[in-house]
């Protein structure tokens, strides 16, 4: 895993076992662009095709820079842009000063990133860059880990100078690619339809995603993915991009004349300004390169591991994840305490490990119109307080989990009465309410240090294990009441540092506490959460068939174990869809299992069916929640995952999980048709060389002569050649939505 540098040559290399990330010290001064991709071998390698000496008598030169300015003949968008106060002057052209190459990795300070628990684990670069004449240095990050095909990268900004610096736009990084020839894949979507997967050819011009909501948002989200136009989900070589970051953010690729394509992302610079006096620094959010040759399943794989060992953190990191009930569908607003703990027993009963009181606990709260920010429990629904219900549903054999929504404030509120100036607004200008709320200015440090004396008084008063965090709008009319006029380009990333330190106290001063963050859903699922909460609620949206293609999309990016994933009554209170018990259960699996409903309202067959549901999830969830994730048939429209563009299996969606010696594979029927052929899904991640008993649970919905041609000992070599063999009878039953689970175990030699 070394980084060396080759003097002669000017060049840095760095490189685990898989990949090589090359640049090196052009002519001028300015870093340059070598090579990202397969491991090459130690060497200097030649490889920019245009020595670069400046831009004098050389504009628009194809030159592939690192870290680019504006303003001085590059034409195509820039990495950083600025203006010093005083002369108004806005260029700067950093230039090579020095380097040190160590074991390790240092922390970003105020911001969530990747990290190593032993130097050995990684090593980093930091290269060292200056503009003469303002004394304005850049310092730029590099961190190649040994177990991982991933390079994060992040940027600070030193002010060495006598003049106060207004930075404009401030990438986490740039990276010029030698050619276009790649799809781009995007996850945009909106409320209840999160993480929807967008897939087409770059073109010259521009290309990207972008968030001005104050959050990474349900519309876009942090990431971008580059494909070869013949990569598909088990072969081919794909590049990711990841930003670590929760606030507003751009990621774009620019293809130019010269089929240059240069990749940005960081906070977006069309909400940003952030002021940098004299001998002050300003770091850059991390973002996160993922390279595979084998597909998209294999990027997806080095994300997923990394995410989910060194970006995750504390105790629930590791941990199994618990079966939970959550009594928002079932209840609403309109409970009682009694009707609390009749759920909470319930649940108990049918193998649940965890009930989550969600909104409505506290002050006068019975629809959304009041008393966000008044974290006191409700008199009526409450009458004894929180400490008294956590401790009774305790008692009963279940642990208790919270709602909170702090980062928000309802007009009607004793706390929006007592602190008008609290909530985000221009003075003398109309405050914009959605979900009848405003949102606090977490950039205000007493605002954050309330919130914080106020809810970890609650946390810590009673026995609590699990903390859902929601947070339920955007925020409009930004302006920062402590800011001068001057620094109001400084309020979204203020925001969003003031949030990451809330969430650093309290999962701090309660490290046992599982934390899962919300926003509406999925409208901030996104990395920099997930260096806090180890899992997210990924959409309100829990339709079995759309929460396949949700999970799915997610999946490129986010491990199975950051997304909450319940099951919820039919109809379905989003879509008003009816499927079978097993198909919502079976495609909630793949996650960390939830229940979303009110079991008073089960048959004693549908009591029966929970009951083994969840008893077949505790006994393989660290499969589920731990597992290397293979996408063997999408439910995408437009894709069909590893095994094949034909119309058969366009109505299948199938997925698997294996770790150690056991894997689990997922299938579900989608929509039936008539005089249907059968067909065989090849399996992925087997060791071709050893046997496998293959099971079949017998929670799902296929016929026995599916389950009777399956079942027996076979070779990882044949179940990945050849594959399971599916709809083996043309008699099968009529309908839609069946699934299956067919468990695998490796049999020692």
């Amino acid at each position: 895993m070394p980084i060396t540098f080759d003097k002669s040559t000017g060049q840095f290399h760095l490189r685990n076992g898989n990949f090589s990330y090359i640049m090196r010290i052009l002519e001028n001064g300015c870093m340059g662009h070598v090579y990202l991709g397969a491991r090459l071998r130690e060497a200097a390698y030649p490889l920019l095709d245009i020595p670069f000496g400046g831009f004098s008598n050389n504009i628009q030169t194809p030159t592939r820079f690192e870290y680019p300015g504006g303003g001085n003949g590059d034409f195509r968008q820039s990495a950083f842009d600025l203006r010093f106060a005083h002369s108004g002057a806005g260029l700067a052209e950093p230039c090579y000063k020095g380097h040190r190459i160590y074991g390790g990795k240092k922390a970003i300070p105020g911001l969530p990133a990747t990290y190593c628990e032993d130097d050995a684990e990684a090593e980093t670069l930091e290269v060292d860059l200056e503009d003469g004449p303002s004394g304005l240095r850049f310092r730029l990050y590099y961190t190649v880990f040994r177990d991982y095909n991933c390079l994060a990268r992040h940027t600070c900004v030193i002010n060495g100078g006598t003049d106060t610096v207004y930075l404009e736009n401030t990438m986490s990084l740039s990276l010029d690619l030698p050619d276009s020839r790649w799809n781009l894949i995007t996850l945009t979507g909106a409320w209840a339809r999160e993480f929807e997967l967008n897939d087409a050819p770059l073109r010259v011009g521009f290309q990207g995603i972008a968030s001005r909501r104050g959050v990474s948002g349900a519309q876009t989200n942090p990431a971008l993915i580059l494909r070869r136009p013949m990569t598909g989900e088990h072969e081919g070589e794909a590049l990711g991009l990841s930003l670590v970051y929760s606030g507003n953010f751009k990621a774009d690729i620019e293809v130019d004349q010269s089929d240059i394509a240069r990749l940005r992302a960081g906070i977006n610079n069309d909400t940003f300004c952030w002021e940098l006096k004299p001998g002050a620094s300003f770091d850059t959010p991390e973002a996160v390169l993922a390279w595979s040759r084998q597909g998209l399943n294999g990027l997806s794989r080095q994300y997923h591991e990394l995410y989910r060992r060194r970006l995750a953190r504390g105790p629930w990191r590791d941990r199994e994840r618990p079966v939970l009930l959550n009594n928002w569908e079932g209840t609403y607003f309109n409970f009682t305490e009694a009707k609390i703990l009749e759920m909470a027993q319930k649940a108990r009963n049918l193998g649940a490990e965890l009930f989550v009181l969600d909104d409505g606990w506290f002050g006068r709260r019975d629809d959304d119109r009041s008393s966000l920010g008044d974290w006191y429990p409700h008199p009526v629904k409450l009458p004894q307080g929180v400490k008294a219900l956590a401790e009774k549903v305790c008692a009963q054999g279940i642990k208790f989990g919270l709602w909170i929504e702090p980062e928000m404030v309802n007009p009607d509120s004793d706390l929006f009465r007592a602190h008008p100036d609290w909530a985000v607004h221009i003075p003398g200008r109309f405050r914009t309410e959605q979900r009848n709320q405003y949102v606090l200015d977490m950039g205000r440090p007493e605002i954050v240090d309330h919130l914080f004396s106020v809810l970890s008084g609650i946390i810590g008063g009673a026995p609590i294990s699990y903390i859902k965090w929601d947070m339920n709008r955007y925020i409009t009319e930004p302006f920062g009441l402590g800011l001068p006029p001057e620094r109001q380009g400084e309020f979204f990333h203020r925001y969003v540092l003031g949030l990451y330190d809330l969430y650093g106290r309290l999962t701090g001063a309660f490290p046992d506490i599982l934390f899962e963050s919300c926003s509406s859903g999925g409208a901030r699922f996104d990395p920099g959460i997930l260096g806090f909460a180890p899992q997210g609620w990924l959409s309100d949206d829990t339709d079995g068939l759309e929460r396949l293609a949700i999970q799915e999309g997610a999946s490129l990016v986010y491990p199975l174990s950051s997304m909450g994933a319940h099951v919820s009554a039919v109809p379905n209170h989003q879509t008003g869809r009816l499927s079978p018990l097993s198909f919502r259960g079976m495609t909630a699996f793949f996650g960390c299992l939830g229940y979303e409903l009110d079991p008073a309202q089960f048959s004693t067959e549908e009591e029966g069916a929970v009951k083994r549901q969840i008893e077949f999830y505790k006994a393989h969830r660290r499969c589920f929640q731990q597992g290397r994730f293979y996408r063997l048939l999408s439910s995408l429209p437009g894709r069909t995952g590893i095994n094949g563009p034909y119309p058969q299996e366009a109505r299948y969606a199938a997925w698997m999980t294996v770790l150690g010696s056991e894997a689990i594979v997922g299938v579900y029927k989608l929509l039936t048709n008539p005089n249907r052929r059968p067909f065989r899904l090849k399996l992925a991640g087997l060791d071709p060389a050893a046997q496998y008993r293959v099971d079949v649970w017998d929670g799902g919905d296929f016929e026995e002569e599916d389950r009777r041609l399956n079942r027996g000992i076979r070779g990882g070599d044949e179940l990945m050649q050849a594959g399971l063999l599916l709809e083996c009878n043309t008699a099968l039953r009529h309908g839609d939505f069946f699934s299956e689970l067919f468990i695998l175990e490796q049999l020692k030699n």
